[in-house]
């Protein structure tokens, strides 16, 4: 709606994981090589975990749109699945045919072994990757377990990479998942963007959609959007839409401080609630402790005059 007012060419804040639009701040970016270390070292297992919005999804689709045709991929972004429909997902994004039969767990993974070692054969690679990992079922993440057992006797198959929230450690460190968890040779976790990489990150995606960061956001603009959105940048790019849209609607051509403040109560006062969650419980803690030593020091005067200097706790 508002691309042409600004002189971009896209919207630059859509919520879709557009690899193009994916900032490699120094995290991601190192994230990012830690992943195409894992697979062309042939790692096995891989896990990337961050908060929500915190990019693992972009990140996955950028990783994706990097490898060459000497690695096959197969992407799983739904995995509420029972292990044998994990296995006929696996295959299907394979591209591993079936034959006539029954569909057993043992025939998808004789059919997959078999693609894995014609795909090996052919010097070539092959990756799995399966985001929202955090709610895979305890019976499916033994059944990846198993997926790394497909192997020669130098190398692995399959290269699993699992994308998550961080309950998704949680999950791993569980005893009973402790073989997978040992197994797991690359681990990131990606943070939310730093104070200073906000005006960097906002900077990357105007220009990406073809217009000037300079002449859109006021310098002003950064450090509130950073307090609204805490540094996540699924928040960045809602409160950076809805105050584009709003300074369109208000027929402005810059985004000011009082502007993104209108975007944030546009979209809900969640985020500045959240943002400032930490500072409210600071004053919540202090008013408790304050409470506290007010009422330690009624009952130390209390005990003085009722006989000297004993604290009624300890008599």
């Amino acid at each position: 709606m508002y691309e042409a007012y600004f002189g971009l060419q896209e919207n630059p804040f859509s919520l879709s994981p557009d690899p193009r639009y994916l900032y490699l701040s120094p995290q991601h970016r190192e994230a990012l090589n830690c992943l195409i270390y894992g697979i062309h070292e042939k790692k096995g297992f891989m896990v990337v975990t961050g908060g929500i919005g915190t990019g693992k999804t972009t990140l996955c689709r950028s990783l994706l749109a990097g490898l060459d045709g000497s690695v096959a991929t197969a992407l799983i972004f739904n995995p509420a699945l029972s292990d044998i429909e994990l296995l006929k997902t696996v295959n299907q994004e394979f591209g591993v045919r079936m034959g006539r039969g029954r569909a057993t767990k043992k025939r998808y993974l004789d059919a997959l072994n078999g693609f894995l070692m014609r795909n090996y054969a052919a010097g070539k690679n092959a990756v799995l990757l399966i985001d929202e990992a955090q709610n895979l079922p305890h019976g499916v993440m033994e059944q990846i377990r198993m997926l790394s057992n497909l192997e020669t006797v130098r190398e692995k198959l399959i290269q699993i990479i699992l994308l998550g929230q961080p309950e998704l450690l949680r999950l791993l460190a569980l005893p009973s998942l402790r073989q997978l968890n040992e197994r797991i040779t690359v681990r990131y976790n990606l943070k939310p963007l730093a104070r200073e990489e906000i005006h960097h990150y906002i900077g990357h995606r105007v220009a990406t959609a073809g217009g000037r960061t300079e002449a859109i956001f006021a310098p002003g603009s950064y450090g509130r959007i950073y307090r609204a959105s805490r540094g996540i940048p699924r928040r960045i790019n809602a409160i950076c839409d809805r105050a584009l849209l709003v300074a369109y609607g208000k027929d402005l051509r810059n985004v000011d401080r009082r502007i993104v403040r209108a975007a944030v109560r546009d979209i809900g006062s969640g985020y500045l609630t959240e943002a400032g969650s930490a500072g409210a419980n600071r004053i919540i803690c202090g008013i408790i402790v304050a409470a506290l030593l007010g009422t330690a020091l009624f009952l130390a005067g209390y005990g003085y005059i009722r006989g000297g200097f004993h604290w009624p706790f300890f008599r």
